[in-house]
């Protein structure tokens, strides 16, 4: 299946006084990764997929090695590990060619801004979303209720 790759740079200002980047400016490099995943490429051709806003209900962060300013951008890759009905779990990791720096992964929630509260995932985003998708390891036909399944490829 295929990745998104965002290419990100590093600023000055992500460093922390040990001089790598600071921990919660990696939480800022995976949501411009995610944002230009989903708000730059989902829309596409017209279409209103994700417009209608997500949240973020947990994120996930190993931090494997440190990450020192550099003029060369990193490399994030995203990608979907599971889709629900209520809610789409993405996986990250920030790397350049020798080093994985960071693995992480979000779950997000599409909202209706309007309602003010969360709403289902639509048949156009999760068409979108499919093309993303690499089930983290363990996960298919036994990751539980309504999902999809690389196996299967079904969402009840």
């Amino acid at each position: 299946m295929a990745r998104h790759i965002y290419s990100c740079p590093l600023r000055w200002s992500d460093m922390d006084a040990f001089g790598h980047v600071n921990n919660v400016v990696f939480l800022r490099y995976l949501e411009e990764a995610r944002v230009d995943f989903m708000w730059r490429l989902a829309p596409g051709n017209g279409s209103d997929a994700f417009t209608g806003g997500v949240v973020v209900a947990r994120h996930e962060i190993d931090y494997l090695k440190p990450l020192v300013h550099r003029h060369a951008p990193v490399t994030i890759e995203t990608w979907v590990t599971d889709i629900r009905a209520a809610y789409i779990n993405l996986a990250y990791e920030i790397k350049d060619e020798e080093t994985v720096y960071v693995r992480a992964a979000t779950r997000i929630v599409p909202f209706d801004l309007e309602a003010g509260r969360p709403r289902r995932v639509t048949s156009e985003e999760e068409t979108f979303l499919t093309g993303y998708l690499e089930p983290a390891p363990g996960a298919g036909k036994a990751a539980g209720r309504a999902g999809r399944s690389v196996e299967g490829a079904v969402r009840v």
